[in-house]
């Protein structure tokens, strides 16, 4: 059965360096970068957070995206910004398929620092921190959360895994 990961966390955590990660360990994947289906509104974009985004239209790409992948034999990595109701939505959706769910956090130096590592144009400076607090204060199931502060790319690619 194909298997379906959604990988989530703040901006800067590691979302797309874990997902190409774990998209080189299975013979047949489609790696979703959430940013880039965000990013194809060119005229009328507005930023997710802010009113009068177009969350909907992204939510209604992704999710024929991922069906696509999983209806023809791909395992599907697919990483944004999931809240509880999304994950709940995508469960809905997805529930004949196995789902792996992992919420990414780190401290807030490590983010910052990981922040500064990205192109000038893609750094979200203490816009991650709040991103950050929020993960934090959603009380996520233990067990989907994973630390990656002290671990390396492929330790949390295993973990996930696992």
């Amino acid at each position: 059965m194909n298997k379906l990961f959604l990988i989530t966390g703040p901006a800067g955590v590691g979302k797309s360096t874990i997902s190409k990660e774990l998209s080189k360990r299975f013979p047949k994947t489609i790696l979703i970068e959430g940013d880039d289906i965000y990013h194809l509104v060119k005229n009328g974009y507005v930023s997710a957070w802010k009113k009068g985004n177009h969350l909907e239209l992204f939510w209604k790409n992704s999710i024929d995206l991922i069906r696509n992948g999983l209806e023809l034999g791909y395992d599907v990595i697919f990483n944004y910004i999931i809240d509880k109701n999304d994950l709940d939505n995508l469960k809905k959706i997805f529930g004949e398929y196995d789902i792996t769910f992992k919420v990414l956090l780190t401290s807030s130096e490590e983010l910052l620092k990981r922040d500064k590592q990205r192109p000038l144009d893609c750094q979200m400076k203490d816009r991650c921190i709040v991103l950050l607090n929020n993960f934090k204060n959603k009380n996520y199931d233990k067990k989907d959360i994973i630390d990656t502060t002290n671990l390396s790319v492929d330790e949390v690619a295993g973990e996930i895994l696992k």
